[in-house]
């Protein structure tokens, strides 16, 4: 398996396997980042209708015409959030990090809705890419966003899961 951070694995993330069903039933989920749409295509084969964003969509062509999915093209760095007020009982994020967009993810999750994000953490430049601090983040960063919220879990730790590295993710509810 490739070991370029920008190409995405194949395989859903064992965190979002194993989180996903905490997301209720044929909710609406938004796949933000979702590069070449593995967490998209595993997220449709449960049932859930999935709003997928990147800045380069062209790894879903095959997923064209699918009813359960919506694709949206956008640069998430450097234009308007582009899903307005719209809200999704769980939103998926990873290898992504762009700090500016974390209240708007509070506000795109549903009260009840649940938010699984991952993504690489500060010690991970011993491994390779990304090393720059600015896409990697702080010691408990997740927690310090989303710990109000019904924290189902929370790690920073060493995997080997795709690539030797350094991750944090959470899984959390929000309330009401």
């Amino acid at each position: 398996m490739s070991t370029d951070p920008h190409q995405k694995p194949s395989r859903p993330s064992p965190w979002v396997t194993e989180h996903a069903g905490r997301i209720a039933p044929g909710a609406d989920v938004l796949d933000l980042a979702c590069g070449t749409g593995r967490h998209t295509r595993f997220l449709l084969e449960h049932g859930y209708r999935v709003m997928a964003v990147d800045l380069n969509i062209s790894g879903l062509d095959d997923l064209s015409g699918h009813p359960g999915l919506a694709v949206l093209e956008a640069d998430l760095e450097n234009g308007p959030w582009p899903l307005g007020n719209a809200r999704f009982g769980g939103v998926i994020v990873t290898n992504y990090l762009w700090r500016l967009l974390f209240p708007r993810l509070r506000d795109a999750v549903a009260p009840g809705g649940v938010l699984i994000y991952e993504t690489f953490a500060i010690g991970n430049e011993q491994y390779g890419k990304p090393s720059n601090p600015d896409f990697l983040l702080r010691e408990g960063e997740l927690m310090d966003w989303f710990g109000d919220w019904q924290v189902i879990g929370f790690e920073q730790t060493y995997t080997e899961v795709h690539k030797p590295a350094i991750i944090q993710h959470i899984c959390a509810v929000k309330p009401g």
